[in-house]
């Protein structure tokens, strides 16, 4: 019994010291990280950065031609179902709206696929590698009658809003890096670093028009990119609950995507003479299966870990702790996470049935019932690894499982101090929003730039468009809209973001640390 006992005690000792020791170690690291993400870029390179003033002439102009653009319905309703003739007026619009781009001897202008835009600005020292530019014309349909407050084509302005399909997703970089661009060479404004702007006309149902013919033709002429900057994350404020003061998001990563047609084929009959299962229960029954039995959570083994852990100095205790120490708390933090279809996303490969069909007649058996299921690939799960789950836990030969389309996670792009791309879109947001937090973050949609992952392995995603309560469900949705002052921020940014480019190399980082 004495043996038991020391035993005993010695098994509490030990568990009173490792918890002892991992507390530590935690404890450090939370003070570690605090100091590490407030890391300084050292003095950067003299650039001479024309400052921008817009005036009230320009203020209205470049706010009316931002308008002219929303104004054109530029739909993307499937691959074979785009608006041409309006692709075609908007094409009008920018010649119009930025003549001194189309003219100046430094732009070349081409069309790539009939409808989208690829422009090279030539630069004063071709030894440096050239960045690109990307934003997509076309949007998601709208009608009125989903319950508009304004009309989705008609830019109408409320308390200080423009109102429209496009706002957002993607006309306000489309308009703005064009405008910073047509502000910079009226400036006389010659850049060092030359640089690509490319305009998708068919982002909204794949790019497999747009961006990958642009990407065909860099490839032709044997371009390498230093980076990509495309819309993704944006600038957060309220939020991400608990979160002290915005935060601004620049997308390293794209979730994968995989689409799943789920068929059941029975006899038909009469619906006085039901058979025990039919082809509508029999697959109702198989997709409750993929509900009730969601993927794995891998929170924390994909770049949400560095967007917590930037995150972290910002929220408060116990939660700062926490999140500086995913490696001992990833697990409880998930579990919390998966609660709300917001967060989940982070956690894991999400499952979404998107469609069900079935039935011709109310008193006729249908013969076939079919669903689509769309899944969200998480960075830490393949492609390969979601389809055999799909099948396993489906577990019915009755089922036919049909793989539609679909692509792995997208490669994790840099976001440490050495990353060139990364870092200048960094400095660009703090210049402009000193209080703002940056953090790497990853996109769960997807965008163009997947398509650019042969020209460069830096691929980022963001654009400095404020999100606040309520937002974020307006893109793709209804009263989709962004304020005047943030579109007129928009334009500032890549106005900056082009002259910041201009430098040979970063400078040698520097921590807090060693200052003391």
């Amino acid at each position: 019994m004495i043996r038991i006992f020391k035993f005993v005690k010695i098994i509490f000792a030990t568990l009173f010291i490792i918890t002892l020791v991992l507390f530590t170690i935690a404890s450090i690291r939370t003070l570690s990280l605090d100091v590490n993400v407030g890391l300084q870029l050292a003095k950067w390179e003299k650039t001479n950065n024309i400052s921008l003033v817009i005036d009230q002439h320009q203020r209205e102009q470049l706010i009316r031609h931002f308008k002219e653009a929303i104004r054109i319905p530029t739909v993307s309703v499937s691959q074979t179902e785009i608006n041409t003739s309006a692709l075609l007026q908007f094409d009008r619009l920018l010649r119009t709206a930025f003549p001194t781009v189309f003219s100046s001897s430094l732009v070349h202008h081409e069309l790539v696929a009939n409808y989208s835009h690829l422009f090279r600005v030539q630069g004063s020292q071709p030894g440096l590698v050239p960045y690109m530019l990307l934003a997509h014309i076309d949007v998601v349909p709208a009608t009125e009658s989903d319950g508009w407050e304004a009309p989705p084509f008609s830019a109408k302005e409320i308390d200080g809003f423009i109102y429209g399909r496009g706002t957002i997703d993607d006309k306000g970089p489309v308009m703005g890096i064009l405008q910073a661009l047509e502000y910079l060479l009226i400036k006389g404004y010659t850049p060092r670093r030359g640089f690509y702007i490319g305009l998708g006309h068919d982002e909204e149902v794949s790019g497999y028009n747009g961006a990958m013919n642009i990407v065909r033709a860099l490839k032709q002429r044997g371009v390498q990119l230093s980076f990509v900057l495309d819309e993704g994350l944006a600038v957060l404020d309220g939020i991400i609950s608990g979160l002290e003061g915005p935060a601004a998001l620049i997308g390293i990563s794209e979730k994968g995507s995989a689409t799943v047609k789920l068929t059941v084929s029975t006899a038909p009959g009469h619906s006085s003479m039901p058979p025990r299962e039919s082809s509508i229960g029999i697959l109702a029954a198989a997709v409750k299966r993929l509900e009730e039995n969601p993927m794995p959570r891998f929170f924390g083994y994909g770049p949400e870990r560095e967007t917590f852990e930037h995150l972290a100095h910002k929220f408060p205790l116990p939660l700062k702790f926490v999140m500086s120490n995913l490696w001992l708390f990833s697990s409880l933090l998930s579990r919390v996470l998966e609660r709300k279809p917001d967060t989940n996303a982070f956690v894991r490969t999400t499952t979404a049935v998107t469609m069900f069909n079935s039935g011709v007649k109310l008193n006729v058996m249908p013969s076939l019932a079919e669903a689509y299921v769309n899944l969200r690939i998480h960075s830490a799960h393949s492609l390969k690894e979601v389809l055999d789950s799909i099948h396993y836990i489906v577990g019915d030969e009755r089922v036919k499982i049909e793989f539609v389309e679909g692509f792995d996670p997208l490669p994790i792009s840099s976001s440490d101090e050495s990353s060139f791309g990364f870092q200048i879109i960094k400095k660009t947001v703090l210049d402009m929003f000193p209080m703002v937090t940056v953090a790497p973050g990853i996109c769960i949609g997807n965008t163009d730039s997947r398509h650019f992952k042969d020209l460069t392995s830096n691929i980022y995603r963001f654009a400095p468009v404020w999100f606040k309560p309520g937002d974020p469900k307006r893109f793709h949705g209804i009263n989709e809209r962004i304020s005047k002052k943030n579109y007129e921020e928009l334009v500032v940014f890549y106005f900056n973001l082009i002259q910041n480019c201009d430098i040979a190399k970063l400078p040698e980082p520097h921590s807090l640390v060693h200052e003391l």
